[in-house]
């Protein structure tokens, strides 16, 4: 197994080392990193993703480039200007509502990206469902203005109904990404008219075409998004928002940059806000270099086992 190790330029997501494994099938590689709380059963739709580009079944493109977001983690504002100002591109997403921060320090972060990128760029903001919905309704408006106009907020609460509800108090249009990938039933946010923005994660959700029945049969404008992978994952996502008939939205697949190593040759980096379509070479030395440690890869074959184990017990 070819388990990697890559530590974080950030902490993001509470973690700094971002561990998975690659496959290598019949038609290229793919990549497996499902978080590590996760259990096998969260976990077996990454494993469809990844086995689905060993086996390059990928859908045609129509398009040979995507545009993307830089990602600002929830890092104070000297850094949030950095990064944005480094990011290479003209949208951006900047976490917020991190616990133990408060709305104050969202909105001098906002205020700090808002500077780097100008006034013709575009700010996005994603709660992660952390807010309640008074919190929500009452925060939104004041990063809506820390912003000088937000694009969308995402998931600003963890229940569908909620977001329903706060969609219909702001002004700003709200974007669902855990009310869909982490749902019994996805399109409860279509049914609740829930959302304006639909974001879709093609590990969580089991693949590329998988993705793309889902952005179908939700009607909803499309952002595709990373799970915080690899160069090697991220070409899936890349894969997803090329094959979309319309894409109206800057991608947040540019969070290689989060990254403090990768293992391909040719890193999947935006320099000018866009990611090319296709699959990255690997990198036989990065593989040697990042691999981890022996306990590691004990842990990740058993999660590999854990997960079959699963499928075989499904109907």
């Amino acid at each position: 197994m070819n388990v990697f190790s890559i530590p974080m330029r950030t902490r993001f997501r509470g973690i700094t080392v971002r561990e998975g494994v690659l496959f290598r099938g019949e038609g290229g590689w793919g990549e497996w990193s499902p978080f590590l709380e996760y259990p096998p059963e969260v976990a077996e739709p990454w494993l469809r993703c990844a086995e689905e580009a060993a086996a390059g079944d990928w859908p045609e493109p129509v398009r040979d480039q995507v545009p993307v977001n830089v990602t600002v983690p929830a890092v104070d504002a000297h850094a949030a200007h950095s990064i944005a100002l480094a990011g290479g591109c003209s949208t951006a997403k900047v976490k917020v509502a991190e616990p133990g921060q408060t709305l104050a320090d969202d909105q001098a972060r906002v205020e700090a990206v808002r500077d780097a990128l100008g006034p013709d760029g575009r700010i996005r903001i994603d709660v992660n469902g952390l807010w309640s919905l008074d919190e929500a309704v009452s925060a939104i408006p004041v990063l809506d203005r820390a912003a000088g106009g937000l694009e969308y907020v995402e998931q600003p609460c963890a229940d569908v109904e909620d977001l329903a509800r706060v969609r219909r108090r702001v002004d700003v249009p709200i974007a669902a990404d855990e009310s869909i990938r982490r749902a019994t039933d996805p399109y409860r946010v279509r049914d609740l008219e829930a959302a304006d923005v639909a974001v879709l994660k093609v590990q969580p959700l089991g693949g590329v075409r998988a993705c793309l029945r889902i952005a179908e049969d939700i009607g909803l404008p499309v952002v595709v998004s990373s799970a915080l992978e690899s160069s090697i994952g991220i070409a899936a996502g890349v894969a997803l928002a090329a094959a979309l008939p319309t894409l109206d939205h800057a991608c947040g697949l540019a969070t290689v940059q989060l990254l403090d190593d990768d293992l391909v040759t040719e890193p999947l980096l935006p320099p000018a806000g866009w990611l090319p379509v296709g699959m990255p070479v690997v990198d036989s030395a990065a593989l040697g270099r990042l691999r981890a440690s022996s306990d590691r890869v004990a842990h990740w074959e058993q999660r590999l086992q854990d997960v079959r184990a699963v499928r075989r017990e499904q109907p």
